[in-house]
C-alpha cells in the first residue's frame, strides 16, 4: 500500500459562517463562487468527495477548517492510507495531523478546527459497523494528536457499506448505533453547486491509479522482452559522452512522434477505452525506446518542456502510456514517465492526478530527487509558473535549429530553497525493490541523481496572497461549504446539529494527549 499525504494549498475551498449567522440552508451565487451551508454529520459526508475531487477508499482524510473574515472555512486536506496494522496507527495519526498543520503553518493559515473523516469497506464476514468499531481507536488518535496541538477535532465520521457513523455524537436521535446510510450520488445540494461550478467528481483513487500502473500478462511479457532488446543498445550509448547527444535527440523526436499520433487518433468513449486506444497506438519496441532514453535527466528536462497549450495533452496521454510499460523487473524506470506525467497534470491545473502520480513515482524511486520536489511543492500549492518560465526560456534558448541539444536544465537540488529540499511525506511502499536486470541504465541514474532535481530547483513562492486563488488554477467557479450552528459550551467550535434535530456537539475541543 502506498500512503501519501495529499495536503492541498488552497484554503478557499469551503466557508463555515459565524455563529451569530442563520442556522438556515443557504445557496448563495456570485460571479466567481458559490455558497452550500453545510449543518449535519450527512451533509459532511456527503461533501467529502467534492472536497477531494475523487471518492477515497480505505483512507484517513482530514479537512482543515479556520475562521476568516467572520466565516469559517474549509482550508488544506490530508489524505492517509490507513494502515492494516493498528500498530502503525498512532505513527500515521501523528504524520498526517502534523503534516496538514505545518503545511497550513507554511502558507499562513494554520488550522484553527479539524473535520476528520475514516473511509473504509468491510472485509469480509464484517458489516459497516464492525468496521467503524474496529476503527475507533484510530478515530480517538487522531483527536489525541489533534488536541496537543489545541486544534478542536468538530466531527469524526466513519463511512463504510454506503453508511456512516459519528465518533463524535452518541445521541441515538440523531447519530443512531447502526449509522446513517449515505445519500444517493449527486442529489445533494452541494452536488449541485459543484456540478454547477464545473467540480467533478472523478470516481475512487484506484480508477486513477490503473491509468498508471504496469500492465500484466501477455502484454507485459512481450514489453518485457522489447525493454531487454532495447537496453542492449541504448545503455552504452547513453554512459558514453558522444552517443548520449545523439540518444537523447533520437528519444525526443521519437516520442514528438508519438504524440502527433496521439493527438490524431480517433476520439472514443471512457477512460478505460482511451487508455487502450493509446496503448495500442504505441509499439513495444518504441516504448522501450522512449523508457529507456528518458532515463537521461536532461532528456527528461526536455520532454518536460511539453506542459502546456496543444503539446500538453498528447504529452500527458504518452507518459502515461509509458508509466503502464514499465513491467516487471524494470518498474523503477516507472519513476521517469510518472514524474513527467505528475508535471504536466500539475502545469494544467489537475493537482488530483498531479499528486497521485508524483507519488507513485516516488513508490517507484524513492531517490527521484525531481518527483520529491515536485510532490512537496504541488502538495504545498506553489506556483508552478516559476518552474513553466525556466523550461520556456531553457527551449526558446537553444533555438529552433538546436532545439534537441542535450544541455537541459541543469540546476541541482542544492539551488532550492532549504523549505522546498526537505521532501513531503513520501510514500512508503511495502514491496522490495526489484534488481534490474543486467544491462538497464542503472549507472546513468546513478551518476545523475544528485543533480536529479532539474527544472524543479527553480520552484518560487506563489506570488499571490494566502485565500486568493493559486495560479494556474482552470476552474471557472468555487463552490463553498460552511457549516453552522451554536458554539459549544466550551467555546470549541460550532455544535452540528444531527438530522433529527439534536445536537451532535464534540467534546471539549479535543483531548490532549
Amino acid at each position: 500500500m502506498t500512503n501519501q499525504n495529499d495536503t492541498t494549498g488552497s484554503s478557499e475551498n469551503g466557508d463555515i459562517p459565524c455563529p451569530a449567522q442563520p442556522a438556515r440552508p443557504a445557496f448563495h451565487e456570485g460571479p466567481d463562487e458559490h455558497q452550500v451551508t453545510l449543518r449535519t454529520p450527512a451533509e459532511l459526508a456527503d461533501a467529502l468527495p467534492y472536497l477531494l475531487g475523487y471518492r477515497p477508499e480505505d483512507s484517513i482524510v482530514l479537512a482543515a477548517l479556520r475562521e476568516r473574515e467572520g466565516r469559517g472555512r474549509f482550508g488544506g486536506r490530508a489524505r492517509l492510507g490507513i494502515p492494516p496494522d493498528a500498530d502503525d496507527w498512532v505513527g500515521a495519526a501523528a504524520q498526517l495531523v502534523h503534516g496538514l498543520v505545518t503545511g497550513g503553518e507554511r502558507r499562513g493559515a494554520r488550522p484553527e478546527q479539524i473535520v476528520a473523516y475514516l473511509c473504509q469497506e468491510p472485509a469480509r464476514g464484517e458489516t459497516g459497523r464492525d468496521v467503524m468499531e474496529r476503527l475507533r481507536p484510530l478515530a480517538q488518535r487522531l483527536r489525541v494528536e489533534c488536541g496537543a496541538l489545541d486544534i478542536p477535532v468538530v466531527e469524526a465520521l466513519c463511512i463504510s457499506a454506503g453508511r456512516f457513523w459519528s465518533y463524535c455524537c452518541d445521541e441515538s436521535a440523531c447519530c443512531p448505533s447502526d449509522g446513517l446510510p449515505m445519500g444517493l450520488p449527486g442529489t445533494s445540494v452541494l452536488a449541485a453547486a459543484a456540478t454547477y461550478a464545473g467540480i467533478q467528481v472523478r470516481g475512487s483513487l484506484s480508477d486513477l491509479h490503473a491509468r498508471l500502473l504496469p500492465r500484466e500478462g501477455a502484454v507485459a511479457v512481450e514489453q518485457s522482452a522489447a525493454l531487454d532488446a532495447a537496453a542492449t543498445t541504448l545503455v552504452s550509448r547513453i554512459l558514453d559522452d558522444a552517443g548520449r547527444a545523439d540518444v537523447a535527440a533520437e528519444t525526443l523526436a521519437a516520442a514528438e512522434r508519438a504524440m502527433r499520433r496521439l493527438a490524431g487518433a480517433p476520439p472514443v468513449s471512457g477512460v478505460p477505452a482511451e487508455d487502450l486506444r493509446d496503448d495500442q497506438l504505441l509499439a513495444h519496441d518504441e516504448a522501450a525506446t522512449l523508457i529507456l532514453g528518458l532515463q537521461d535527466r536532461t532528456t527528461r528536462d526536455r520532454a518536460a518542456a511539453w506542459m502546456e497549450g496543444d503539446e500538453a495533452g498528447p504529452a500527458l496521454r504518452l507518459w502515461r502510456a509509458l508509466a503502464r510499460r514499465c513491467v516487471g523487473a524494470y518498474g523503477e524506470h516507472a519513476a521517469a514517465p510518472l514524474t513527467l506525467a505528475g508535471w504536466v497534470a500539475w502545469s494544467t491545473g489537475d493537482e488530483l492526478e498531479a499528486r497521485e502520480a508524483l507519488a507513485m513515482a516516488l513508490g517507484a524511486d524513492r531517490d527521484y530527487l525531481f518527483a520529491r520536489l515536485l510532490h512537496q511543492a504541488c502538495n504545498e500549492g506553489l506556483d508552478p509558473e516559476s518552474i513553466r518560465s525556466c523550461l520556456r526560456a531553457e527551449r526558446a534558448g537553444r533555438g529552433s535549429a538546436d532545439a534537441d541539444a542535450p544541455d537541459g536544465v541543469r540546476q541541482s537540488a542544492a539551488s532550492v530553497a532549504p523549505e522546498h529540499a526537505a521532501p513531503a511525506a513520501v510514500p512508503q511502499s511495502g514491496s522490495r525493490r526489484r534488481k534490474r536486470p543486467h544491462g538497464t541504465p542503472g549507472g546513468v541514474r546513478r551518476r545523475t541523481r544528485e543533480q536529479d532535481a532539474g527544472p524543479a530547483a527553480k520552484i518560487g513562492r506563489p506570488r499571490t496572497p494566502v485565500g486568493t486563488d493559486r495560479p494556474g488554477a482552470t476552474r471557472s467557479g468555487r463552490t463553498r461549504a460552511r457549516t453552522t450552528g451554536p458554539h459549544t459550551a466550551g467555546g470549541q467550535g460550532p455544535r452540528l446539529k444531527g438530522t433529527h434535530g439534536g445536537d451532535c456537539g464534540t467534546e471539549g475541543g479535543g483531548e490532549r494527549a
